[in-house]
């Protein structure tokens, strides 16, 4: 009864708010302490993170993120989808589709790419004629569709945790991610026919004016995703490109983020940061208990003793994580990953097709109800209750579900470019 006090009063903290990190860092001084360990351990692995190269990518994405959410980027984006695509069934939902992929992509937050973009493309699809439901599931669901594209700051975090390549995930998770805009892409040119919605006329002089004026962001794409695919930088040297390339277009070009502001977006975005890098710093300590113990050697025992097949195996994974990844994302992947990457390891699945597994649960669990993230994200910014929103993200997340089926028996669509690309 003694042992389980320390357990109770967790559990107890946990219900009253404590926050995560402090829960995750407090049991991780109990464990080792209850093992006769001392808690330097803990800040070992705190200085181990510190020395980490691919560290500062995080900070340095997530801060030039910050600043394109700031800016005009995400309605000259929305107006240049509009003026290309338009004139396609459905063109303006897939139009909608690219801009919130590649928004999230480069802020590394869904929450911001329903604040920022939401706004814009939900209105827009309504003028459209596109349905209520639709339109509300197709944009809480594409805030976090971009997570599976470079430079997605859970792949980079992933990448660290798991000890692989990031340029070699940000590969594995790219077709993946191009399958989902596609059979999305598919539903919403089939919404479109059957709603009669009416095509916007195409025009050479509207479609110049909308790429004259997001002239000087269209080569971000390029210039980080082609550069590290190229092998012209490595992802934290893309991380500095970019956030000196945003900052100079942003503040010199357009204007559009003055000065005297960019302390504060500065602020905001560290506060992010500072947050991930608080969550990770325990859960390591935690993770590295958990290892000492060999948790994972004992979970791989008792799962061979009643789990014959790594299709089984993948199966029971898949339900368990849209689970955890619904009700905490960053320290899902930093406790989860070191105990099931060993496991899955020993069914012979590999770690950088895991690792496209993964990141699909976690773009799956934004919108699983009923604790998704990006259902609460959409009920504040569009004013609608959540079972609105479960009815309205239901189909997408069938097709989403289907996807992660299909990718995961399906692994060469995970390993094929990065075997392209012969990275080791």
């Amino acid at each position: 009864m003694t042992a389980a006090l320390p357990y109770v009063g967790l559990a107890a903290l946990a219900a009253a708010g404590v926050p995560i990190f402090a829960l995750l860092g407090a049991l991780a001084l109990w464990l080792f302490h209850a093992d006769g360990i001392q808690s330097t351990a803990v800040i070992i692995e705190l200085a181990r993170l510190s020395s980490l190269p691919a560290l500062i990518a995080i900070p340095l994405f997530t801060f030039a993120g910050y600043v394109l959410a700031e800016s005009g980027a995400p309605k000259r984006l929305v107006a240049l989808a509009e003026a290309l695509f338009g004139w396609l069934p459905g063109g303006v939902a897939v139009a909608g589709l690219g801009a919130c992929a590649m928004f999230t992509a480069f802020t590394g937050a869904s929450g911001v790419t329903i604040i920022a973009l939401g706004g814009l493309v939900y209105p827009l699809l309504r003028r459209q004629g596109y349905p209520e439901d639709f339109s509300l599931g197709l944009v809480s669901t594409t805030g976090s569709l971009g997570l599976l594209f470079p430079p997605s700051l859970p792949i980079i975090l992933y990448a660290l945790v798991g000890g692989i390549s990031v340029n070699k995930l940000f590969a594995a998770a790219t077709v993946p991610g191009l399958f989902l805009i596609v059979l999305l892409s598919g539903y919403a040119v089939a919404v479109a026919v059957r709603a009669g919605v009416k095509r916007t006329a195409f025009s050479w002089r509207t479609a110049l004016r909308a790429a004259r004026a997001a002239a000087w962001e269209l080569p971000l794409p390029v210039i980080v995703v082609g550069g590290i695919y190229g092998g012209f930088f490595t992802a934290s040297e893309a991380a500095a490109v970019m956030a000196f390339y945003v900052v100079v277009v942003e503040t010199l070009v357009y204007r559009d983020v003055p000065w005297s502001k960019m302390p504060e977006v500065a602020r905001q975005s560290m506060i992010l940061v500072g947050a991930i890098m608080i969550v990770l710093g325990c859960a390591l300590g935690l993770t590295s208990y958990l290892i000492d113990a060999e948790i994972p050697g004992r979970l791989f025992t008792f799962l061979h003793a009643h789990v014959g097949s790594a299709w089984e195996f993948l199966a029971i994974l898949n339900v368990f994580l849209l689970v955890v990844n619904m009700i905490e994302i960053f320290s899902a992947i930093v406790i989860v990953v070191p105990i099931i990457a060993p496991v899955a390891i020993q069914y012979g699945i590999s770690p950088v097709h895991l690792g496209a597994l993964f990141l699909l649960n976690l773009e799956i669990g934004y919108m699983t109800p009923p604790l998704g993230l990006n259902l609460f994200l959409a009920s504040r910014r569009f004013d609608r209750s959540l079972p609105e929103l479960y009815r309205a993200v239901f189909p997408f997340w069938l097709l989403l579900l289907a996807a992660l089926m299909i990718v995961t028996y399906f692994p060469a669509m995970s390993l094929w470019l990065p075997k392209l690309l012969r990275y080791p």
